[in-house]
């Protein structure tokens, strides 16, 4: 075969070879969705509840799929919609995630109990989730909380557990500080602002963390130096979903002026672990995948990127979601092992509390006495952390 007869040859093998990737492009099922999801999140204004809208005008321009975003104003309205179906998913924060699947601080009320919680993915951004203050409280380190005024918010357990737990870094309790009430999220921020309160728990890149920037008080982040082992070991003992982190992003936040805390990822996009399989998948496959369509529509949606999640975190990734990471080779043994672990360990909850339903007093202290003890019974049998024994 002479050259000139080769020239057809070669150019459509050429052709082939340019075409591959296009064709393998158009083999991938598209991603299917129902026309409507439902999410919950935090309050009009929080970074999760502007990061769920963000997201939802990707869906809606390169699906077609609307997103409705319902705003909760605690762990327990954000969750109990998912719980009762009403929406599918949940932008949700470490109470509605990690201390609803360990059925404590009001998710261990008889209503409630062991949730089996899924994780689908996690935002791990810049930003921080840590106590926020006022600057001209001068609250610069935990221990400078001693005496202060500090929001406590009724039926925000994960809110009030991690102030507490940030207290344990400092040795401090809550008894030494002076505990101030309030019914939400967003009305223990705007009371920093009207001087009701000094701090409180937030994201720094919420709108109201921006709000208290801007105002006459300024803000603040009091630091959780890393190398104070003995003080993450009193944190984490509380709190084990803390990690070690510098800050940079959100209200009075730079690379150029870090702070160096203690944070957890947030939003945690959560269902049920009866959410179907298939529609968590193309749920999952969709944050993913739409990613660069939503990552700069607000502030802290970076933190959505695969290369930021963390599948070895406290609660249990959705087989949907891991079918999904298995194909994209992000999943492995390891990997697997760990969340076996934890599915485990909610099952060892589930069965601890079936039994004390059926024998536990009826009055609602006797009950909350009667599940502490089983609960940490049960763990603590099972070689596993009961983590919280009382609260």
């Amino acid at each position: 075969m002479n050259r000139r007869d080769m020239l057809p040859m070669v150019a459509a093998l050429g052709l082939a070879v340019a075409l591959a990737p296009a064709a393998l492009a158009q083999s991938k099922p598209p991603i299917k969705l129902p026309e409507t999801l439902a999410w919950t999140a935090y309050d009009v204004g929080s970074g999760g509840y502007n990061q769920a809208v963000a997201i939802g005008n990707a869906l809606k321009n390169k699906l077609n799929v609307n997103l409705r975003v319902l705003p909760g104003k605690n762990d327990i309205s954000r969750t109990l919609p998912v719980r009762e179906g009403k929406v599918q998913f949940s932008a949700n924060g470490v109470g509605g995630a990690y201390l609803a699947q360990e059925a404590v601080f009001e998710f261990g009320a008889k209503e409630w109990g062991p949730q089996a919680i899924r994780s689908l993915v996690l935002n791990n951004s810049d930003a921080l989730l840590t106590i926020v203050t006022a600057k001209d409280a001068n609250i610069k380190t935990m221990a400078d909380l001693k005496g202060k005024r500090v929001a406590w918010v009724v039926g925000a357990p994960s809110l009030n557990q991690n102030i507490t737990a940030l207290l344990a870094f400092a040795n401090l309790t809550w008894k030494d500080v002076t505990r101030v009430d309030f019914p939400g999220f967003g009305q223990a921020m705007d009371g920093i602002i009207a001087n009701q309160v000094d701090a409180a728990f937030s994201s720094t890149i919420s709108g109201q963390a921006y709000k208290i920037a801007a105002s006459p008080r300024g803000i603040q982040y009091p630091t959780v130096p890393h190398a104070d082992k003995a003080g993450w070991a009193r944190l984490n003992k509380t709190a084990p979903f803390f990690i070690p982190f510098k800050g940079t992003e959100g209200a009075d936040l730079s690379k150029d002026k870090p702070v160096e805390a203690a944070t957890y990822p947030y939003p945690i996009l959560m269902a049920y672990d009866s959410q179907p399989a298939e529609l968590v998948y193309n749920m999952t496959r969709a944050m993913v995948e739409l990613f660069a369509d939503y990552k700069d529509g607000a502030p802290g949606n970076n933190g959505w990127a695969l290369d930021r999640q963390r599948f070895d975190w406290v609660v249990p990734v959705h087989d949907g979601a891991i079918r999904y990471f298995k194909e994209i080779g992000k999943w492995n043994d390891k990997l697997q092992k760990h969340n076996d672990g934890l599915v485990k360990r909610q099952q060892v909850l589930a069965q601890a509390w079936a039994a004390t339903v059926k024998s536990a007093p009826a009055d609602d202290a006797g009950f909350a006495r009667a599940w502490m003890k089983a609960r940490a019974d049960a763990l603590t049998k099972a070689g596993m952390e009961p983590v919280l024994t009382e609260w």
